[in-house]
């Protein structure tokens, strides 16, 4: 672990190669290293430093090398599309969030989360020991492991964005046992995918959760780009289509697989291939039992073909079907909710997207408990609505049928630019 700060200086720890991104973590989310306009204050952090990082006090002093200089104020600033006004009034509503305690954890909260996600690992265990290992019994097996495995990818989110524990160190580790024992997967490589992420939604060259290596087109700007270029890696109006095939079956058991593995060997990340090894072994001794060496292969990567359509679909539905553009220098409350949705509230809804049905509280405080999410909702609705901007929300079925929408029309818009511009 590389220091007790906040979470995008943990991901400067790891470069993820097989991404390419003109920006380290620590770039993306961090207050431009260029100098700063003259007048701003040395003390203010912008809005995207202070998401990230709880405790400012500490992490300010590892930014006083970082400061170049002044900028003139004839130079010309990348702040052009900011709205000073809307960025009062954030700041503003984040203070009145703090006010509130929306920033502090219910810890029995996140302990029973973690406690039904053991009791489901026991449950599949006790099913095949009991029953067998039948067709019947491994399916249900199967999908009760699943099911652990999406809420444990969950739970590790919260602690990976350092909203459990008011000490980082904690949450850290936490993440790591969780991430890590309870998934096979790296908490690093996790932290430089998801902090770019969170710095830059659907930004391309920034967001690496846009970057499609050529397998789909987003949004508007992009599959007209790739027509008028002529460019045609796959037939991208059948996209809405092959998206079943190639999309959630594969993205877990086979491309996230291959670069978490890549990137702790690579990298030299011992660490948390150490916890990995110690999610395979756990595993393995667990199942080689009833299924023998390839049977137990075979059957890991049955449950995370099912984890990885349950993933799929609940992290596109918030992100696919907003804009995705290049940079457009937006302040962070505007540039969040042009790439963020929300999906209606249930008890069902919260479980089975991990809160993340508030996406667009969750963009905005990333570390702030998922448990409370709900109760700023209407503090942001109300500063969308003072300042006329949207704010999505959506039944979680027209969620899902919108990425598949989204997936046609950015299809359709590739074939017309491809035919005829």
């Amino acid at each position: 672990m590389c220091g007790r700060a906040a979470g995008p200086f943990v991901c400067v720890c790891v470069l993820l190669a097989s991404i390419p991104t003109p920006q380290t973590p620590l770039q993306a989310s961090l207050p431009p290293l260029h100098p700063r306009p003259a007048g701003h204050p040395t003390t203010e952090p912008q809005d995207v430093f202070h998401a990230f990082h709880p405790n400012l006090k500490f992490v300010r002093k590892f930014l006083k090398p970082l400061l170049i200089g002044e900028l003139a104020p004839e130079e010309p600033s990348q702040d052009r599309g900011k709205n000073s006004q809307v960025t009062e009034d954030f700041r503003v509503l984040r203070k009145t969030a703090e006010d509130m305690n929306l920033f502090k954890a219910n810890h029995v909260f996140f302990l029973l989360h973690l406690a039904h996600i053991i009791a489901l690992e026991s449950i599949a265990w006790f099913t095949i020991f009991y029953f067998g290992n039948g067709w019947i019994p491994t399916l249900i097996t199967a999908f009760v492991l699943a099911t652990s495995q999406a809420q444990a990818g969950w739970l590790q989110h919260d602690y990976g964005h350092l909203s459990v524990y008011r000490k980082s160190m904690w949450n850290h580790i936490a993440h790591k046992f969780i991430i890590g024992h309870l998934k096979g997967a790296s908490a690093n490589w996790w932290n430089h995918r998801h902090f770019q992420h969170h710095a830059k939604p659907n930004i391309f060259q920034k967001d690496p959760d846009v970057n499609m290596l050529h397998t789909f087109v987003l949004g508007e700007w992009q599959p007209i780009e790739y027509g008028k270029k002529k460019l045609k890696y796959l037939p991208y109006n059948h996209q809405h289509e092959y998206f079943f095939l190639i999309g959630p079956p594969l993205l877990i058991p086979v491309y996230f697989q291959y670069q978490i593995i890549m990137t702790m060997i690579v990298r030299k990340d011992w660490v948390d291939l150490a916890w990995a090894i110690s999610y395979y072994t756990r595993y393995f001794v667990t199942y080689i039992p009833f299924y023998g060496i390839l049977g137990a292969l075979l059957f890991l990567n049955f449950i995370r073909f099912l984890e990885s359509h349950w993933f799929v679909w609940v992290t596109q539905m918030n992100h696919i079907v907003m804009e995705i553009d290049q940079e457009p220098y937006r302040d962070w409350f505007s540039s969040q909710l042009s790439a963020t949705c929300n999906v209606e509230q249930s008890f069902f809804n919260d479980w089975f997207s991990g809160h993340l049905n508030f996406q667009i509280e969750h963009h905005l405080f990333p570390t702030m408990p998922r448990h409370n999410l709900h109760k700023v909702a209407p503090l942001v609705k109300s500063l969308c609505a003072k300042h006329g901007i949207e704010y999505q929300e959506k039944p979680l079925l027209r969620a899902l049928l919108d990425i598949i929408r989204s997936l046609k029309k950015s299809g359709e818009l590739w074939l017309d630019a491809y035919l005829h511009k």
